[in-house]
């Protein structure tokens, strides 16, 4: 039985690859954003990355020792969720909230799923959405020394004017990773050049959200209105850093654009006829939800074979 081997059939496709590569390239398209969060709200900032950084991988590590699982914290993974995590919570935020949140993260999004590959939403997305649930107050404090007015987007609800130029360098209030729309386009471009994601996911997206803003956002074809709705918020990062999550996505390409369509549909109505000002982190996760069935009906069928044989062999 020992020289027994296992015969899969074509293709045999082999690649360079690895998750700790990926993840490598991800951190690398991060440390753009995260790096002018920390120069527009102070090293608090670059404490809050840190403690949700090794909260992730404290967890991850703990959580397979008790299990008696092989440790994999050097594939990076927990790395990106908690580095993801603490981009997505204002500067303001208590130190013990980042720990929790990356706890939460790891233990309950991804581990009790069956860990990477397994878990059904973005591990950082579900523990900010949880955070969010659990204390608003805190994770909705933006006001720092520097920036003591409402968020762009909340003074767009008010139907008050924003500066567009500032939303898009970045000078503005929320929470660390989101504010500047360069720092992510460049952060986003590592990746793309690297080959890590295309722009099916992220350009359908945006382009459906935009749309949408035309047709529902109360302004109609308004340019500076437009751009300041895209440049805000957790938009940019949201498309090009989480609804690209390789786990949680679809992997089928009229999926991706499919899954890129539910996502700025879900943002566009959760901004415009919703009570917040927000919208990406639950439109990805309910978009999550849905990609077992987006892939149950892009994926390709094999030649002779055609659902209704599959249904007629199934009875």
């Amino acid at each position: 039985m020992a020289e027994l081997r296992n015969v899969s059939s074509n293709p045999h496709v082999r690649a360079a690859d690895t998750t700790k590569s990926i993840m490598l390239w991800v951190i690398m398209g991060l440390c753009v954003p995260a790096a002018f969060g920390v120069y527009n709200f102070g090293l608090r900032a670059l404490i809050i990355m840190i403690l949700s950084i090794v909260s992730c991988v404290c967890s991850e590590a703990v959580y397979e020792k008790l299990m008696h699982q092989k440790i994999t914290v050097s594939d990076l993974s927990a790395v990106v969720t908690g580095l993801l995590l603490g981009m997505n919570m204002p500067a303001t935020i208590p130190y013990w909230v980042p720990v929790m949140g990356g706890i939460f993260a790891i233990v309950v999004v991804k581990m009790l799923f069956g860990g990477l590959g397994q878990n059904f939403m973005n591990p950082a997305l579900g523990a900010r959405c949880f955070l969010v649930i659990s204390f608003p107050k805190l994770m909705t404090a933006y006001a720092t020394d520097t920036y003591s007015g409402a968020t762009p987007l909340a003074a767009l609800k008010a139907g008050e004017s924003v500066n567009v130029m500032d939303m898009i360098i970045g000078r503005t209030g929320g929470v660390i990773g989101e504010t500047s729309m360069i720092a992510i386009v460049l952060g986003a471009c590592i990746m793309i050049l690297a080959g890590v994601i295309d722009l099916r996911i992220p350009g359908s997206y945006i382009v459906t959200f935009a749309i949408m803003t035309v047709l529902i956002g109360g302004k109609g074809f308004y340019p500076p209105y437009l751009s300041a709705q895209l440049a805000g918020g957790g938009l940019m990062l949201g498309a090009f850093f989480m609804a690209t999550d390789y786990v949680s996505s679809p992997i089928t390409p009229k999926g991706k654009y499919i899954f890129g369509i539910i996502l700025g549909l879900l943002t566009a109505i959760f901004r415009f006829a919703g009570s917040g000002v927000e919208g990406v982190s639950y439109a990805i996760i309910i978009g999550n939800l849905m990609v077992p069935l987006i892939e149950r009906w892009t994926l390709p069928r094999a030649f002779g074979i055609s659902r209704k044989s599959k249904k007629e062999g199934a009875a």
